[in-house]
C-alpha cells in the first residue's frame, strides 16, 4: 500500500476477506487489515437482518478499541437467506459456510433453480480522538436467482475446494461453476462488499476524495 494522504485519516478494513480486499482496493484507498475476533453465534429469536446488522456493528467497534485515533474502520458481514416459501425451509435461514462436501451439496441443492437473497451489513466508524465517534451502519439486499444446474455440475464445483470459505457455498464469480442465471440490485454486495453503498457512506461520513 502507498502512504495515507496526511488529509485522510488511516482506513482499516476489519474483515479478512480476500474478496472484500480486492473490492476495497479498487477503490483505491490506501488501507490495513485488521481481523475482528467476535463470537459469530445468532442469538436466540434475533432475526437474520438484526443479526447481520450486530455482527458488523461488534466487528467495527471490536477493531476500532485496538487503534488509536485519527481513523476510518469499516466492518462487514454478508448473509445468504433462504425465504419462508422455498421448499423444505420453515422459517428465513441462513445459509453460512458449509463444514463439509456434504453440506455444501445440500445448500447448492436449495439454492438451485430459485431465488434467494444475499443481505451484506456494513458499519463505518469514524475515530476522530474524542470520546465517541461517528458511526454507520447500512444494508444492502440482493436478490439472486440460481441458474437450473445439475448434481454433476455440483460435485464438480466442489471438488474444487471453492464453496468451503463462501456463505451458502458459492461465488458468483466463479469462472467455470457460474451458478447465476441474474440478479436484482448490486452485483459487489453478492461478493461481499457493496461498493455502491459504501461509497455513499464514505460521502455521508466526510471521507476526503470521496465520490
Amino acid at each position: 500500500m502507498t502512504e495515507n494522504s496526511p488529509t485522510k485519516p488511516r482506513f482499516i478494513l476489519a474483515s479478512s476477506s480476500p474478496r472484500r480486499r480486492e473490492l476495497l482496493a479498487s477503490l483505491n484507498i490506501p488501507f490495513a487489515v485488521i481481523k475482528p475476533d467476535v463470537d459469530e453465534t445468532q442469538h436466540q429469536d434475533e432475526s437474520p437482518l438484526d443479526y447481520v446488522e450486530r455482527l458488523s456493528k461488534e466487528k467495527a467497534q471490536t477493531v476500532a478499541e485496538q487503534i488509536a485515533a485519527p481513523a476510518l474502520v469499516l466492518a462487514a458481514d454478508t448473509i445468504v437467506l433462504l425465504a419462508a416459501d422455498t421448499i423444505g425451509i420453515f422459517d428465513d435461514e441462513i445459509l453460512g459456510k458449509p463444514a463439509n462436501a456434504n453440506e455444501a451439496r445440500t445448500m447448492l441443492r436449495h439454492l438451485r433453480g430459485r431465488a434467494h437473497t444475499v443481505c451484506t451489513a456494513m458499519t463505518l466508524r469514524h475515530l476522530n480522538g474524542t470520546q465517541s465517534a461517528h458511526t454507520l451502519t447500512r444494508l444492502t439486499q440482493t436478490t439472486v436467482y440460481m441458474r437450473d444446474y445439475s448434481d454433476v455440475e455440483i460435485d464438480a464445483y466442489i471438488a474444487t475446494g471453492d464453496p468451503f470459505d463462501k456463505a451458502g457455498s458459492y461465488a458468483i464469480q466463479h469462472e467455470g461453476f457460474h451458478p447465476v442465471a441474474r440478479i436484482e440490485g448490486s452485483q459487489t454486495n453478492v461478493v461481499g462488499l457493496p461498493l455502491e453503498t459504501l461509497n455513499t457512506m464514505l460521502v455521508e461520513i466526510g471521507f476526503p476524495g470521496a465520490m
